[in-house]
């Protein structure tokens, strides 16, 4: 199994933005050397968080790491332009040695529509079109592709192009069952993301994802699973840690939404065995990505680490747990 985190860049209003992105990098450059497999920027435009650009990011950690797999989580396609999606993902690949990914998906937040000039109204003809043309040009020049997402092109090349072949794409899912079973249908690896509830219910997405794979007489892709988390030395100390955080974003978030405000009895259920997110001690990892590999069976794990903005000095030791103590044992165990 492949294990990585990622991360929004979730800013706390205490910290400048030039010193939590020059966090960021050092949390980046720790992931690669404690051998971890990925790290993962995800796109937002909003005040709580940096990531507006993770190709920018993205290119600034290729640099600056060797081994460590690096992709968005997510592009939101469908307020984006492909063919610069494919251009940018080229470059950073071309950057890091072919160590460049990107995860696309219809994004949590609906700020993008507005910001680039579209209509929220065609969301999902926007996605799927713009996922056929990413998808037209992996298979490289010239690129002849019509569609309704956006104007035709007609024969024309892109550059660069990356150094794989072809640039790892994968479908970022949350509830949809319908985005699911289309992923498997286009024999593309698929991201879960699971953050709230009980893990065990999400498994009929994972049956559908197979499925559609199955159906288009493709090998099956693999998947993986997305979810928030943060490591402690002790159990406590990862509770109190994440907690304040935690909370603050997803109450903010929530106020938006109609939520009711995250309690310490909600947050501490969702830490259990049974719950969906990964905050806790070495151990507990370990114990929670092994349980839920035995539901899904999955390839990859991925931790959203430093929700709501965890300090730099928590993120540090969450980081190095995660690759010293927790990966170490999760691969022995899957050996």
């Amino acid at each position: 199994m492949e294990l990585g985190l990622h991360t929004f860049v979730d800013l706390d209003p205490a910290i400048a933005p030039a010193q939590r992105m020059a966090d960021l990098l050092e949390e980046i450059r720790l992931a690669d050397e404690t051998g971890l497999d990925v790290f993962g920027i995800g796109e937002h435009h909003r005040k709580e968080y940096l990531a507006s650009a993770p190709p920018v990011i993205l290119a600034a950690a290729a640099a600056q790491t060797k081994n460590i797999r690096l992709t968005s989580s997510v592009t939101v396609l469908s307020s984006d332009d492909p063919v610069r999606v494919y251009e940018q993902f080229a470059t950073v690949d071309l950057i890091s040695g072919g160590r460049a990914e990107i995860m696309v998906g219809r994004g949590s937040f609906i700020e993008s529509f507005p910001l680039f000039g579209y209509d929220l109204n065609d969301y999902n003809i926007l996605f799927s079109g713009k996922l056929d043309l990413l998808l037209k040009l992996r298979q490289g020049n010239p690129v002849t592709w019509a569609g309704p997402a956006r104007a035709p092109i007609d024969g024309l090349e892109v550059y660069p192009q990356p150094l794989q072949d072809p640039l790892p794409v994968w479908v970022a899912v949350g509830g949809t069952p319908e985005s699911a079973y289309r992923a498997g249908k286009l024999g593309l690896p698929m991201a879960l993301a699971i953050i709230g509830g009980e893990p065990a219910r999400f498994k009929p997405m994972a049956e559908l994802h197979k499925r559609g794979a199955t159906e288009a007489g493709l090998a099956y892709p693999g998947m993986s699973i997305n979810s928030h988390g943060l490591i402690a030395d002790t159990s406590q100390a990862a509770a109190d840690t994440a907690f304040g955080p935690t909370k603050r974003i997803m109450d903010t978030i929530g106020r938006e939404r109609g939520w009711a405000p995250m309690t310490r009895t909600q947050f501490d259920a969702s830490r259990s065995l049974h719950g969906a997110n990964f905050i806790g001690s070495p151990q507990e990892i370990i114990d929670k990505i092994l349980y839920q590999h035995e539901i899904f069976g999955h390839a990859r794990f991925l931790m959203q680490m430093g929700v709501g903005g965890v300090p730099h000095r928590d993120m540090l030791r969450s980081i190095e747990l995660f690759g010293t103590v927790v990966a170490p044992a999760v691969r022995k165990a899957l050996a």
